[in-house]
């Protein structure tokens, strides 16, 4: 990984994050927005001339101004062919190129250029780079400078991110894959991510991704469907698609908040998967699933599935209508009642483990984290479920991960790995609890795992490997004989230590264990005398 791309990319963000803290934007609402946007514009400004550059008519153009020039000088009929030559490669024209923005930045009305730019691009673009929301559209641009309250401030601020963006370039960038863009995407989110732990705003940490993806696609595959019902902003579809291989897999989305759904948008193109985009749906996902099959009368099904839903949160207002014969099939195991003080506290994540499982092909895999607490949890619901994926033959394994793995929420979670793909009678049950090492962010403390302990936990479930106090293969027999309990620690073997001793020795090591066991009561004694004699003293008092 090229170290000083890296950087310079970073300071690009930081530098459109100082435009928006110059104007009385930092940490506002809108601060994503504008910087997702510009970052955006650039980025696809940038892939534009890379691309064209790979044109047999551009051959002669040996840096970007060159490129840009002879693009100016394309005659209508030429450019209208760029579609067609440039695939997925969004087109923007040449009056809206950065470098021709720039130009025009100390304009009176500069303001009314740049965001008519960014929402001509989005127009132009929208057959592949919008996003669904129910039966609208989500377009990829719609301006920042509504943003800033004060209009004569306006064009100044469009002018300052313009400046941030030009003497920055994409160039050298295209030629760096998941590694590098995983990094510069959480870098560009992590100020706007804060509400890990509410609905749609899960970050899921790229250990816990990278585990997914390596347990669910070891050797990778080829022609396949992943899928995520609460996708956040992806980080699981897209370490699964990286592992089975970008150009392998078609990705599906849906969440119903509006900012994991841009967030979504940004890390499909930043990774290659533009062709996926028309699968992002903005919608509740319980209510109104947006991937249907053929018929549209019933769930398209999936090869992979992949989430990390939220745990809690309060769908009382809906909770009627799901628990209606209209979705009996689908939520077979039931719906949460609504707690009379705390509807927060609904367990929503059942709803989709239930949702999931229905969404899967024959053959599928999935890998769907949980509350530690699913695992033993006797309530109705919670032992249906687990019953389920125990007696259809899909349980493949769980991990239990160690606390505090997600920065923000204090929640024990595990992972559960199902597999339709053959009839399994025993699952690999592993406690990863005690794992990583503390680490602080910001004002929470998040446990980070090693390199070394990623790679024996994915090697140690792969290989179906036993370790003492660490992983178990559990017979179907067994679990079902605990009430389905996926819990490692119910499974381990218990070893009791014997030693060897002559009667002397046991005699000698019994009169040592009595003097310590006297010498403890004489001081608990001691102990109780004093604190009467506190209480009497107290009490004369």
């Amino acid at each position: 990984m090229n170290t000083s791309t890296l950087n310079g990319t970073l300071v690009m963000i930081d530098n459109l994050k100082t435009v928006c803290a110059n104007f009385g934007l930092a940490n506002d609402s809108s601060e994503y927005k504008i910087i997702t946007e510009a970052f955006l514009y650039k980025y696809l400004n940038d892939r534009m001339i890379y691309e064209l550059s790979k044109l047999d008519q551009f051959a002669d153009c040996h840096d970007v101004q060159s490129v840009e020039g002879q693009y100016r000088n394309l005659d209508a009929e030429r450019r209208e062919m760029l579609p067609y030559e440039l695939g997925t490669t969004a087109i923007i024209r040449p009056e809206w190129m950065v470098s021709s923005l720039y130009n025009q930045k100390d304009k009176d009305d500069f303001a009314k250029t740049f965001d008519a730019a960014l929402i001509g691009i989005a127009q132009d673009n929208l057959d592949v780079y919008s996003v669904k929301a129910g039966a609208e559209s989500i377009t990829l641009f719609q301006g920042v400078s509504r943003f800033i309250v004060e209009e004569n401030k306006r064009n100044g601020f469009c002018s300052a991110l313009i400046g941030a963006l030009v003497d920055f370039s994409f160039a050298d960038v295209f030629s760096q894959g998941y590694d590098f863009f995983s990094q510069v995407f959480e870098y560009l989110i992590k100020d706007y991510n804060k509400d890990s732990g509410s609905y749609g705003e899960y970050f899921t940490p790229h250990a816990i991704a990278n585990i997914m993806g390596r347990i669910l696609a070891p050797q990778g595959d080829s022609n396949v469907t992943i899928y995520d019902p609460a996708a956040g902003s992806g980080t699981l579809v897209l370490a699964l698609a990286h592992q089975v291989g970008e150009g392998n897999c078609t990705v599906y989305t849906q969440d119903r908040s509006q900012k994991a759904n841009e967030f979504m948008r940004l890390n499909l193109i930043l990774n290659g998967q533009v062709d996926s985009l028309a699968n992002v749906v903005h919608d509740d996902t319980l209510v109104s699933p947006g991937h249907l099959s053929y018929d549209g009368k019933s769930l398209k099904t999936f090869d992979y599935i992949v989430s990390n839903p939220p745990f809690k949160a309060d769908f009382s207002a809906s909770r009627d209508l799901l628990a209606s014969e209209k979705f009996g099939k689908r939520f077979w195991a039931g719906v949460p009642k609504v707690p009379a003080k705390q509807p927060e506290k609904m367990a929503i994540y059942l709803m989709f483990l239930q949702h999931i499982i229905d969404s899967m092909k024959p053959d599928a895999k999935a890998a769907i984290v949980v509350p530690t607490g699913f695992l033993t949890a006797k309530s109705k619901i919670e032992s249906e479920i687990r019953q389920n994926m125990v007696d259809s033959g899909m349980l493949r394994g769980v991990i239990s991960m160690p606390s505090n793995i997600f920065a923000n929420t204090g929640t024990n979670v595990s992972i559960i790995f199902l597999d339709r793909s053959k009839q399994h009678d025993n699952a690999l049950l592993m406690d990863a609890s005690k794992l990583g090492a503390k680490e602080k962010i910001g004002k929470n403390q998040r446990t980070v795992l090693s390199s070394e302990e990623i790679e024996r936990i994915v090697s140690t479930f792969n290989t179906l490997e036993e370790q003492d106090d660490f992983s178990v293969i559990a017979n179907y027999n067994a679990i079902k004989e605990k009430r389905y309990s996926f819990s490692a620690g119910q499974y381990f073997e218990v070893k009791i230590e014997y030693a060897d001793l002559t009667p002397k020795q046991f005699q000698t090591e019994v009169g040592r264990r009595m003097e310590q066991l006297h010498a403890l009561w004489a001081e608990g004694n001691k102990l109780q005398e004093e604190i009467k004699e506190q209480m009497k003293a107290v009490h004369l008092a």
